[in-house]
């Protein structure tokens, strides 16, 4: 994969994916509670529910992938099949067909495709992101692709997270307080243009990359690959420890950050500027990685990515005491680099992992590998939905109404610790177990990748 223009083809595919996915991650629990009205202990089980079919559907996802031969490839077809359906149950899960709130109904509704939500996205992402390895097996080439893979990621999150608090009230109708509030028309309607573009970029994507080495795996499906590559690699097991809590920290904010400026803040369009100065920050750190490798190990380049998110989360904390709201969005700014960078270099971790299973196993095991970076992320949703709906339900949190214009303390409490205590403890977590556990770097990183070339091209020669 030498020319840019390969590079880009490929990149682009993650601005689609993402447009999903931030709207999944971001702001389906405000439109489950304040739009449709679920009950919140209902909504506080759907979720490790759902997860634990995540389990078993992710792994098994990865290894059906390892196993397609095509014309196309192994992973462009379920690309572009999983972005179709995916894009089909986006727009489902953010469309009410007319059932009653506070019935047995909408919560089936929700349930169903709330999982498929998890299935499709599954489909699209794992050959996505399995097809970083595929392209080369040099460091530097790796951290370059997944660089710009990022970018168009962060681009992806970045329209849904600037321009949702926008064009919600102007694709709805209802009317509170003199002003036009999110309703059900317009996540509908924004859900179903995300949909359009989820599925334009993914066709984009895949019509400008080409997979230059299939490799056929020596075994078919099973679970017991699956849990053999689980129980062998513990670097895998590592990875998404660490993965999971420094994620669940970001997600916090991003999950809770819609309800944080409705309820703390008392204005919910000022979100828009919050996330678009992250967005600038996401950019920035992008190039982070690039940049540190060149001079200090890419040990130290992760921890020091984990320090800025520390630093600049622990800045919104002290901020939001003193109510010093346009600071703190210059303390998210150096929080975005730090998670912008944090992100580039676990897509490359995952990379060296499937190196390290070769070595150790005999077997890539490419879209297993990759398979658990959806279900970590899956998991660190978890981790911020259970302590979400936790707080709600503990603050007896109620959306804004006619009858109820004014959020309680109690609420605003609840809110504030989950958008400001919360993500600084699980970010430390994470800093401690990477720190102490992992361990694909440096010079025994160096001697793995020499072994890898040295058997590819033996292989190649034979």
């Amino acid at each position: 994969m030498k020319k840019l223009k390969d590079k880009l083809g490929y990149g682009v595919g993650a601005i689609g994916l993402d447009l999903s996915y931030g709207l999944f991650y971001s702001y389906l629990a405000k439109y489950f509670t304040d739009t449709l009205s679920l009950n919140y202990w209902f909504l506080l089980l759907l979720t490790p529910v759902a997860r634990i079919w995540d389990g078993i559907n992710d792994p098994m996802m990865g290894t059906i992938v390892d196993n397609t031969r095509t014309r196309m490839g192994k992973y462009r077809p379920w690309i572009l099949i999983g972005a179709c359906c995916n894009a089909v149950v986006l727009s489902l899960l953010f469309t009410n067909p007319g059932l009653a709130p506070d019935g047995i109904g909408i919560h089936i509704y929700v349930a169903v495709f709330y999982v498929l939500w998890g299935m499709t996205n599954t489909m699209a992402d794992i050959p996505y992101w399995s097809m970083v390895p595929s392209f080369t097996s040099d460091p530097n080439e790796r951290n370059l692709i997944a660089t710009i893979a990022r970018t168009f990621s962060g681009l992806g999150q970045g329209i849904i997270s600037i321009l949702t608090p926008v064009m919600l009230p102007i694709l709805s109708v209802t009317m509170l307080n003199g002003e036009k509030v999110a309703d059900s028309k317009g996540y509908s309607t924004w859900a179903i243009i995300c949909a359009a573009a989820l599925i334009g970029f993914s066709v984009l994507s895949v019509s400008q990359t080409k997979e230059r080495v299939l490799t056929t795996p020596k075994e078919k499906f099973s679970f017991k690959k699956i849990f053999r590559v689980l129980g062998t690699n513990d670097q895998l097991r590592t990875f998404m420890l660490f993965a999971m809590l420094s994620n669940a920290g970001y997600y916090m904010i991003s999950g809770v950050g819609v309800y944080f400026f409705d309820v703390v803040v008392g204005d919910p369009s000022k979100q828009s500027t919050f996330n678009l100065i992250g967005a600038v920050g996401s950019v920035l750190g992008l190039g982070v990685v690039p940049v540190l490798t060149k001079f200090i190990s890419r040990k130290k380049t992760y921890q020091t990515s984990l320090c800025l998110v520390l630093a600049g989360f622990i800045g919104m904390l002290i901020c939001s005491k003193a109510e010093s709201y346009m600071i703190m969005n210059f303390c998210y700014l150096l929080a975005s680099i730090g998670v912008a960078s944090m992100f580039v270099s676990q897509t490359v971790f995952l990379a060296d992992i499937v190196d390290y299973g070769e070595i150790k196993m005999g077997d890539r095991a490419e879209a297993v590998t990759f398979s658990m970076k959806g279900f970590l992320q899956k998991m660190a949703y978890t981790i911020q939905t259970i302590i979400l709906f936790s707080g709600l339900i503990i603050s007896n949190y109620a959306p804004r109404s006619a009858e109820k214009l004014v959020y309680t303390q109690a609420e605003k409490s609840a809110v504030s610790f989950m958008m400001l205590i919360c993500p600084i403890i699980l970010v430390t977590l994470s800093l401690i177990v990477f720190s102490t556990k992992y361990k694909l770097h440096g010079e025994y990183m160096e001697s793995i990748t020499k072994q890898i070339n040295e058997k590819h091209s033996e292989l190649k020669e034979g």
